[in-house]
């Protein structure tokens, strides 16, 4: 499919609308649409990296299976996100699965474009720098909170990290209700815990107005609060 994508639509996100005119119309122009039913991988660990994408709809979850058979989910890639770009600089396969968690729409930027971008702007290596530095802070933060916190202190981080993901539109600092389409089953893989104790650890957080829960779904109601059981 190769229809063109608006500009407007791209500037959901931070880091692309951070690029000059010139070379978001560049990339824009380079850049095709890829839909994605629920369920379909757009790419298993060890594939080639073909491409750098970038979510316009919906969900993708990016996981692992542990030597026993269980997913071992990493995150969700949500609206505005970027992903693919270390196989394309290293030349090495995907580090990951990627699966739509839902019908997904996304932008996708060919290797061969990719790096014919990179070579008619070399201006937009600091770009990436900058989206590799975010992902590997990122990645030490939450080998912190391993090492650091409780259960409960990780879950609340990593649903103010969801949040952040999902919400892309919104300030960081934003006050208003946030919701979260994600099952209590699959914060679980995501902690690696059982169903039942990320439960008992929500129906903590509801019990303190921090969240409220629903079958599937989960709003967060006072972030400053969640923040601050990140701490305590």
């Amino acid at each position: 499919m190769s229809e063109k994508i608006p500009t407007s639509l791209l500037q959901i996100d931070p880091w692309l609308a951070s690029l000059p005119a010139e070379i978001m119309a560049a990339i824009v122009d380079k850049c095709k649409s890829k839909t994605l039913i629920a369920g379909q991988y757009l790419h298993r660990k060890n594939d080639p990296g073909d491409a750098l994408y970038c979510v316009l709809e919906g969900k993708i979850r990016v996981s692992n299976v542990s030597s026993g058979g269980q997913e071992l989910i990493l995150t969700w890639l949500a609206k505005g996100s970027w992903f693919g770009e270390i196989s394309l600089f290293d030349g090495l396969p995907r580090t990951h699965d990627a699966i739509a968690e839902q019908d997904t729409h996304l932008l996708k930027l060919s290797n061969h474009d990719f790096h014919s971008l990179l070579n008619a702007y070399p201006s937009l290596y600091p770009h990436f720098m900058r989206l590799l530095c975010q992902r590997l802070r990122t990645t030490f933060n939450l080998l912190d909170d391993i090492g650091s916190l409780s259960l409960k202190q990780q879950l609340c981080r990593r649903l103010l990290m969801l949040a952040d993901g999902f919400q892309t539109h919104l300030s960081p600092q934003s006050d208003s209700p946030i919701t979260l389409n994600v099952s209590q089953d699959a914060l679980a893989l995501l902690l690696h815990s059982s169903r039942q104790t990320i439960n008992k650890l929500l129906q903590e957080l509801q019990h303190s107005g921090a969240v409220t829960l629903k079958y599937g779904q989960l709003t967060i109601k006072n972030r400053a609060q969640l923040t601050s059981l990140c701490m305590t």
